[in-house]
């Protein structure tokens, strides 16, 4: 597949016309960097168009702004509508193109693949007004292209995701054990904490490799915001950590550090979209302040592990699964700082959030894939799976695991997600396969339960648990004609699952 990088045609959308805007860029070989500066234009967006050979017998995948949501698939060229957060491959079966940008750039970039070309989409965007960049020259990212010789699409996927990430964080010892949220949606106390924590320490016995024991939304004060303080069911939170610690387990806990009712937060510190202040605006001096108070507290309390959630959908108003092109649906509003980028502005949140954090484990949950690489160890690529509707779990676990496993250990560890066990819920026949696929896939392996669990499903989680200490290969098979592939290659045989 025929292709030049430094063959393009540009467009710059100005909220106030185009005046002292430049845009400067250097190829070196496969890449190509892209500078914008400005000093009164207020830049939006900057259009990028290239020639592309291809036929209709081509093949193409592309990634999402944050979690998936089970949409993950390989379309013809002709019938594709989408636009592509970050990159995207295309083949015909025989070879492979891939083209992109490298992690953590300075804008949100989208590709649109045709018979006609390829298009970028740099949204410069400050909220949903153009960016006041007052003179600064801003690097907004690398773009790589890598041609392979190959069909063996997976195989190329994952080579050139390593190429994109020159940092990423990998933890040396696997993460596994217990979430509680797929058996208590968000009613849980201490002592069910603790429950839990023996029935994880009982399930990988033998094992020397702490489980961690994750204590999701549940403990404070508001269902599903701050301030982040223990409600009365849960009390000292570092007496639990310690506790959970001294038993043998690792303490991890969930916090939303965006959407807060604390009455110290002032009005001028929130976010001001859609004529709401609701949540905190990152860039101002006082929420930062405050959001790295309620990370180091949690990280005083003695939790090894932090899961930040919420984050993409409190700054930019929408779900990934509502957005194609942009971010941000939403017109006419900005951030406290309007100099920055919204790229900029979600690096500088997760940087804060990494630098408050130390030492302990970050999931980045409803986080930007590409900005956190980096800056998180574990990332959640897909939406909720489920302790009660098997068809969640089906549609968006496996899902993302096959069409975003390529990134797991390239950018960050991909946990695709919990095993969700309840009693007189979802047949353990089914449930069993995704325990099963999980533990050889090299991913995070979480399993939300509680002690009530049946023989033969203890006897399982345990073989699960020792079978995820050892390194397998894996990949999926039926990826063209499955958006939930029943066909993956592990250890280099075939098994075949009934989703």
């Amino acid at each position: 597949m025929n292709f030049n990088i430094d063959a393009f045609s540009k467009k710059i959308i100005s909220e106030n016309g185009i005046s002292d805007t430049v845009i400067n860029y250097t190829v070196n070989g496969n890449t190509l960097d892209l500078y914008l500066t400005a000093n009164n234009d207020k830049i939006r967006f900057i259009e990028l168009d290239w020639a592309f050979e291809a036929n209709d017998d081509i093949y193409v995948l592309g990634d999402v702004w944050e979690r998936s949501y089970g949409e993950l698939e390989f379309t013809r060229l002709c019938n594709n509508t989408r636009y592509f957060p970050w990159y995207f491959i295309a083949t015909d079966k025989s070879e492979c193109f891939c083209f992109g940008v490298k992690t953590q750039p300075n804008a949100f970039i989208s590709f649109k693949c045709t018979a006609n070309g390829i298009k970028a989409l740099v949204d410069c965007r400050n909220g949903g007004c153009g960016v006041e960049l007052g003179g600064r020259t801003v690097h907004l990212a690398t773009f790589v292209f890598k041609s392979y010789d190959s069909g063996d699409v997976y195989g190329c996927l994952c080579d050139y995701c390593k190429s994109l990430c020159d940092n990423p964080l990998i933890p040396e010892e696997r993460i596994y054990g217990g979430n509680n949220w797929y058996y208590a949606y968000g009613k849980s106390s201490y002592d069910e904490i603790i429950t839990d924590t023996k029935v994880q320490l009982g399930l990988a016995k033998g094992i020397d490799n702490k489980p961690f024991e994750v204590i999701d939304d549940c403990w404070q004060i508001n269902s599903c915001e701050g301030p982040w303080i223990p409600n009365e069911k849960f009390g000292d939170m570092k007496k639990l950590a310690d506790e959970i610690k001294e038993l043998g387990a690792r303490p991890g806990i969930w916090i939303r550090p965006l959407h807060n009712r604390d009455a110290a937060i002032t009005e001028d510190m929130r976010l001001l979209r859609s004529g709401k202040r609701q949540y905190l605006d990152p860039t101002h001096p006082d929420s930062k302040a405050y959001i790295k108070a309620d990370i180091e507290r949690i990280k005083d309390w003695g939790y090894e592990l932090l899961k930040h959630d919420f984050t993409t959908a409190d700054l930019f108003g929408s779900w990934g699964s509502e957005l194609n092109e942009t971010i941000t649906k939403a017109d006419g509003w900005s951030f406290y700082d309007k100099t920055k980028t919204n790229a900029e502005i979600v690096l500088d949140l997760y940087r804060l959030i990494r630098d408050a954090a130390g030492d302990m484990l970050i999931i980045g949950c409803n986080t930007v894939s590409h900005l956190c690489a980096g800056l998180v160890e574990l990332y959640r690529t897909g939406n909720d799976t489920s302790g009660r509707e098997w068809d969640a779990t089906r549609k968006n676990g496996v899902n993302t695991l096959a069409f975003r496993l390529a990134q797991n250990e390239a950018f960050y560890m991909c946990d695709a997600d919990c095993v969700g066990i309840l009693k007189d819920y979802i047949p353990w026949e089914k449930n069993k396969q995704w325990l099963h696929l999980l533990s050889y896939s090299n991913t995070p392996l979480f399993v939300s339960c509680t002690d009530n669990l049946t023989d033969e499903q203890k006897k399982d989680l345990s073989l699960a648990y020792k079978t995820f200490q050892s390194k397998h290969t894996i990949k999926p098979i039926d990826i063209y004609e499955n958006r939930t592939p029943s066909q993956w290659e592990i250890d280099g045989e075939t098994v075949i699952y009934s989703w």
